[in-house]
């Protein structure tokens, strides 16, 4: 196993890693939308938030060589499940034509008031 950290995404508010490397398989731990620089959370609405969380999840998988389209599965936590389809759009933008497995649930709270957070299991090329 291998422990991944990245200057390109926000400092882990816990005693955990960015991501954790299993073989060709990389686990990334919940990215929320703060900024890396400030570690303030960014953007007023559902939508911006999740750009930017789905920005600092692909800045970590960046660490490993890899991209967005090596996401295999994501799960998304939203706060207020009225935002799904404001999420979905922006998601969706993000990953384009590429379609990972997904979990979506709706939870009471997220680390600083986060609207969303999002993690995800990619797969690295074969090294």
């Amino acid at each position: 196993m291998k422990k991944i950290f990245t200057e390109h995404a926000p400092s882990a508010i816990g005693p955990y890693s960015h991501a954790i490397r299993s073989g060709n398989l990389i686990f990334c731990s919940g990215q929320t939308p703060l900024n890396p620089q400030t570690m303030q959370i960014e953007g007023e609405t559902v939508t911006e938030q999740t750009t930017l969380a789905l920005t600092n999840l692909e800045n970590v998988l960046k660490a490993e060589g890899c991209n967005r389209t090596h996401i295999v599965k994501t799960s998304v936590f939203l706060k207020n499940f009225a935002d799904f389809e404001k999420m979905n759009k922006a998601y969706e933008v993000f990953f384009d034509e590429h379609k990972p497995a997904r979990t979506t649930i709706e939870v009471s709270r997220l680390p600083k008031e986060a609207l969303v957070e999002i993690e995800c299991v990619a797969e690295a090329p074969a090294s």
